[in-house]
């Protein structure tokens, strides 16, 4: 009840400006802390999880012209935004932080969540924040039912990714390319709106922007942010160089095509260029061939399976009873979001996956990261993990667990441990790296350079809406060497098409740090536990490799990530384990490129 928290406000006040060294109102002040801490956390948990269930329906159940979802969720988070951003909750978690050296460091850790939750709903500005639900609410409807159209005929976004992935003609790839980007313009008006109310509503609480709110949940700045961020790159850069190099000339030799200096972004197998891992096929190295003849719960089933051989508990019965795993037949009557996620849905052990699962190498690889989340929020769901730190150490921890164990269930000894067959002859050492490179390497100028800066001018910045297009453009130009195929106007808006930008926004470095410190705990795992070469180990049925990540995973935001880190790798965030993974492939690669002129330069 509200006179409750402001006499505890009133009460824990006078304590500070009197002041007390008594060992007694030492204690008092302690079992004040816990009791607040306590209340918080079951209310918490309690509307977070009526919130979860909600956008749970927003994302699954999607019917046209009803927005019955979109009310639920909008009531739902509101609720939730009112509580977390109450002024009386904000006013004592303040209060107790003045006299945090007194309480211990699992309640400091608590508090300083509880200050940061406010921050995205500050109960100081309670108009700002409702309007700001209200906006994304729409956002999110309008990019969960959108139809994508190609040549007058709807598709899926999961039909135009396996286009541009085996398409040949030049024209077709256009096609869908375009048809690819049309849900950008749909979107920006509410975008614009959006941008606005983030950046005002975490202002109430003395954050610059929404950028910068959204580093400080890592303990930097914007500025130290940015600094780490293009360490990365600057490491990685001569490697992507000729990667880029190498890409150039065989896209357009396949294409019979002049070599451009920047790739024409129709011409790469992903519809941003993050990811051009199906330029290269490997011999001997087609899971798709091998996977087309499962079914597309033997996938799912298998990565469960991987879990299990590593000490980890079979998955509760509710998560094959609740998740949305498999594309929606043809003649249902609602849509769903088709972008794979991962769902901690009651802090506890409702967990769920929504995905579209195939049977074939991709939806493989990501069955095994989504399922890294999971098994993630099951590991630190426990009694002592309060619920408002039950997440990862950082964010981009959650996403190192996840891609890290996709990237071991697609090596070639653990395909081979767990029955995939990759032929008589193993597949070609170097063509797999440069597959590998392909994927992780290629990520990082997209998400560490384009998908950075343009949501930090967006946000910090505060980039004129005329302009978002134009900037775009010359990120993508500047960071991953691709240039448009067509004229883009500012009536479109091409960083919309991009899922995060919406619906998890100022994020998506996350993925960038997530790959450097996958880097670094596989080749911990590799070189400390399996005593296997990092660039083909086998994980399955390993113990000793489970009880490593377990004692990551169970800690959950319960402690400093850097102390995590440096604990688990015995050294601070570093892409150098990600550089020598690569090392062979990038003499092959200045080989392969001597006499080429790259288009782009280290930095």
């Amino acid at each position: 009840m509200r006179w409750m928290a402001l006499a505890a406000l009133a009460a824990l006040l006078c304590s500070l400006s009197c002041g007390s060294s008594q060992a007694g109102g030492d204690e008092a002040f302690r079992v004040e802390v816990e009791g607040f801490l306590q209340r918080y956390n079951e209310r918490w948990r309690e509307l977070a999880n009526q919130a979860s269930e909600a956008q749970w329906l927003s994302k699954t159940r999607i019917v046209e012209g009803d927005d019955t979802n979109q009310q639920r969720t909008r009531a739902a988070e509101e609720a939730l935004a009112a509580f977390t951003g109450s002024a009386d909750n904000i006013a004592l978690a303040r209060a107790y932080m003045k006299r945090k050296r007194e309480l211990p460091a699992l309640d400091v850790k608590q508090l300083e969540a509880v200050l940061f939750n406010a921050g995205a709903s500050p109960q100081t500005v309670p108009e700002l924040v409702k309007r700001r639900i209200e906006v994304e609410a729409r956002l999110n409807e309008t990019l969960d039912g959108y139809r994508f159209q190609l040549q007058g005929a709807e598709t899926t976004p999961n039909e135009l990714d396996a286009a541009l992935r085996n398409e040949t003609d030049l024209q077709q790839r256009l096609a869908v390319w375009e048809a690819s980007k049309a849900v950008g313009g749909a979107l920006k008006t509410d975008l614009i709106l959006a941008r606005g109310l983030r950046n005002d509503v975490v202002r109430a609480l003395g954050y610059k922007d929404y950028f910068a709110y959204m580093a400080g949940e890592y303990g930097m700045t914007t500025a130290q942010l940015s600094a780490k961020v293009d360490q990365i790159q600057r490491e990685l850069r001569p490697l992507f160089v000729e990667l880029h190099t190498w890409a150039r000339h065989e896209l357009a030799r396949r294409h019979g095509q002049p070599v451009p200096d920047l790739i024409p972004a129709h011409w790469l197998p992903n519809r941003w260029g993050q990811d051009w891992s199906s330029l290269v096929d490997v011999q001997g190295y087609d899971l798709d061939t091998h996977l087309a003849q499962r079914e597309p719960k033997w996938v799912v089933e298998q990565a469960e399976r991987f879990y299990v051989s590593l000490g980890f508990d079979a998955l509760p019965a509710s998560f094959w009873e609740r998740s949305s795993l498999y594309a929606l037949p043809a003649n249902s009557p609602f849509k769903k979001n088709t972008h794979a996620s991962a769902w901690h849905v009651d802090y506890d052990q409702d967990v769920r996956c929504l995905m579209s699962v195939v049977a074939n190498g991709d939806w493989y690889e990501t069955t095994h990261h989504e399922l890294g989340h999971i098994y993630y929020y099951l590991s630190y769901s426990q009694p002592e993990v309060p619920p408002v730190l039950r997440g990862g150490a950082n964010r981009a921890f959650h996403e190192a667990v996840g891609s890290l164990m996709g990237l071991a269930a697609m090596q070639p000894r653990f395909l081979e441990a767990v029955g995939i067959p990759l032929g008589d002859a193993r597949p070609d050492p170097m063509q797999l790296l440069l597959k590998e490179a392909l994927n992780y390497v290629v990520f990082i100028p997209w998400s560490a350079g384009t998908m950075f800066e343009f949501e930090r001018d967006l946000y910090a910045g505060e980039l004129s809406p005329d302009r978002w297009n134009q900037r775009w453009w010359e990120l993508t130009a500047k960071y991953q060497g691709i240039a448009p195929p067509t004229l883009r106007p500012e009536t479109l808006c091409d960083a919309a098409t991009k899922t995060h930008i919406v619906d998890d926004p100022a994020a998506y470095y996350d993925y960038a740090l997530s790959f450097v410190l996958l880097f670094q705990l596989h080749d911990h795992i590799a070189r400390q536990i399996l005593k296997q070469d990092p660039r083909d180990t086998n994980y399955y049925g390993s113990r000793a490799a489970g009880a490593y990540l377990r004692g990551i995973l169970e800690k959950g935001a319960t402690k400093e990530w850097r102390g995590v880190l440096r604990e688990a790798t015995g050294s601070d965030l570093s892409a150098r384990p990600m550089l020598e993974y690569f090392e062979p492939l990038m003499e092959w690669l200045k080989r392969q490129n001597a006499g080429r002129k790259p288009a782009l330069q280290a930095y």
